[in-house]
């Protein structure tokens, strides 16, 4: 796993909430212009847009997910070293009780 596609994670994150809250101000503006009331057009806007935003940023999506599960991976990794650091454990295999064979 390299850490270069890992700096992506923040720009891809903020691309695509920004890219769902487009749409739904595309679609808010769309309905104020037909006429409903911009209130009603923006919930309705949210409640369509949002699920669509799913569908159509579906690749980006993937990669916001892919980019979340690396760093969620290297965090539980971190954290076991850690615990096995506040337990003792130098490398060396444990035996049944924690104790070092």
């Amino acid at each position: 796993m390299s850490d270069v596609k890992a700096d992506h994670l923040p720009r891809d994150l903020t691309l695509y909430l920004l890219a769902r809250f487009v749409l739904v101000g595309v679609i808010a503006s769309v309905l104020s212009l037909v006429g409903v009331p911009f209130l009603v057009a923006l919930l309705i806007g949210l409640v369509v847009g949002l699920p669509l935003g799913l569908l159509l940023f579906r690749p980006l999506n993937a990669r916001v997910t892919a980019g979340l599960a690396r760093r969620n991976e290297k965090r539980a990794r971190a954290r076991a070293q850690l615990r096995a650091q506040l337990r003792g454990d130098t490398g060396g295999t444990a035996g049944p009780a924690g104790q070092p064979e």
